[in-house]
């Protein structure tokens, strides 16, 4: 990578999540959440994908009578609550130009159906953001990521209900009013294309809750709800902020096919087309055609209202934010051949790439082929928001924490970055995930750590939540520093 790779005013910064990272579950008026019930589970290296992420109304019912943050730990998360101060001065002496967060929904509207929204909790988050102007930080606010109140889980079935949008605009409406002169940049639904994988975490559906109907018809409907409440958000944000941003957020999981036989390339392509069409729908402003074919081979009917393809096309996004972590093969014949899996999808094992600790395969060139990928397939900026390994970290006897395994890895990462806006693409900014340790939204360890900044926690909950600098911290900085530039090639 050659100097002067990145443009002046890229956003460095990093990512978080409300529901594993903030804390403070029963404080300040907020209300029960989707990820409130989400248990650790101690030996989930060992369990299934299914019985690692599946929910049932019974585990919902014990988690509501409990008040076990260690059981449920991403109710205690790393207590950016309680130490948002000091983790947004180390934020900013690492340099971020941007910090990524979510707006917790039950926080500011604890059941989600109230007519008017708890000021304490509005009040956190605006002491957040004026917080952030002050260290020069620019927030990138996402409004639904995986926290919705638990009531409208319970009592609407998520997302499957129309009435959820409105309550949804709500919530949005709110939020750009009391906040709209601090953020510019905003995202409505992270990761939307999550729906089939976690439901219940990411549309608040369980599916023994919706006896007699075909779930996968339930989901779909419910997704439709998010693309049009997504729309009407972004109709909102353009009358109230007309300079101000609107990005879709999807999982970038690019497929390979595993050679050159035309039953893998066609196997490859239907795989990655569907995972593009949560952001044709968003960019484009409508549904592919292929989606419409597959309803009417599986009988399934999602119930469109007057005016909703209208609403879509009129408001789509203004740039494509996206997570990666790793790619994946596509084999039309996978038995018997090693299987590897990363952030909740799986697929045959590819063998010029290394993988983490939790067996993610790790590819950088990947970020450049998706970058290239999705630039020319929307025309429309690029913003990676997520991206980052968890690794076990060792805490040496002085204290100090040698992640050199994480260096190389965002090294590469942020060199394929410059690699695609070499080739044209214009990025926006970078910001990787866990910048700071959080509970894992996957797994709900501790010991599975992406941050720059240690948080002393374990995976039982034992800890003092004190924050240490790793060495990455300060290779980070210089990153930032230099524009990219410290990386550049001799």
């Amino acid at each position: 990578m050659k100097k002067n790779v990145f443009p002046e005013g890229f956003l460095w910064g990093g990512a978080t999540a409300a529901n594993q990272f903030e804390g403070g579950w029963n404080e300040g008026g907020k209300g029960l959440s989707v990820p409130d019930c989400t248990s650790y589970k101690s030996n989930v290296m060992k369990l299934s994908y299914k019985d690692q992420h599946s929910i049932s109304s019974k585990d919902i019912e014990e988690a509501m009578a409990s008040t076990d943050v260690n059981k449920y730990p991403k109710r205690h998360g790393v207590e950016f609550y309680h130490h948002y101060i000091e983790d947004l001065d180390l934020f900013a002496e690492m340099g971020f130009k941007v910090l990524r967060l979510s707006i917790q929904w039950p926080r500011i509207f604890p059941k989600g159906i109230e007519e008017e929204p708890n000021e304490e909790g509005l009040q956190f988050y605006e002491n957040v953001f004026k917080a952030m102007k002050e260290r020069n930080i620019e927030p990138l606010v996402t409004l639904h990521h995986y926290e919705m109140p638990l009531y409208l889980a319970l009592e609407y079935g998520g997302w499957y209900k129309r009435e959820v949008i409105d309550l949804f605009l709500r919530f949005v409406k709110v939020c750009y009013e009391r906040y709209g002169k601090y953020v510019k940049y905003w995202l409505t639904f992270n990761e939307i294309d999550s729906a089939f994988r976690h439901p219940f975490t990411t549309m608040g559906m369980v599916e023994d809750r919706f006896p007699g109907k075909n779930f996968e018809e339930v989901v779909y409907q419910g997704l439709h709800h998010q693309f049009v409440a997504s729309a009407l958000a972004t109709k909102m944000l353009k009358e109230m902020y007309p300079e101000s941003l609107m990005g879709c957020m999807i999982t970038k999981t690019l497929s390979y096919p595993e050679n050159c036989d035309p039953q893998n390339v066609l196997l490859c392509e239907k795989e990655n087309r569907k995972n593009h069409f949560y952001s044709d729908v968003q960019s484009r402003g409508e549904y592919p055609s292929h989606i419409f074919k597959e309803w009417e081979r599986k009988g399934i009917h999602v119930q469109f209202e007057r005016g909703d393809e209208e609403i879509l096309k009129a408001y789509p996004v203004d740039f494509i934010s996206f997570s990666y972590y790793n790619t994946r093969v596509s084999s039309y014949d996978p038995s018997n051949k090693e299987m590897v899996s990363g952030n909740l999808t799986s697929g045959v094992k590819n063998p010029y790439l290394k993988t983490s600790d939790w067996g993610w395969q790790v590819d950088p060139t990947g970020l450049e082929i998706s970058l290239i990928q999705l630039y020319d397939r929307y025309q429309k900026p690029c913003f990676i928001v997520e991206n980052g390994l968890g690794a076990y970290d060792k805490v040496e006897e002085d204290g100090s924490i040698i992640d050199d395994y994480r260096i190389a890895y965002f090294e590469g990462h942020i060199k394929a970055i410059g690699a695609a806006i070499e080739e044209g693409v214009p990025v926006m900014g970078y910001t990787p995930w866990g910048c700071i340790d959080m509970v894992s939204m996957s797994t709900s360890q501790m010991s599975k750590r992406y941050g720059f900044i240690y948080v002393d926690l374990d995976d039982e909950g034992n800890g003092t939540y004190a924050r240490s600098r790793k060495k990455s911290f300060w290779w980070y900085q210089k990153v930032i520093e230099t524009n990219g530039d410290s990386l550049a090639d001799e």
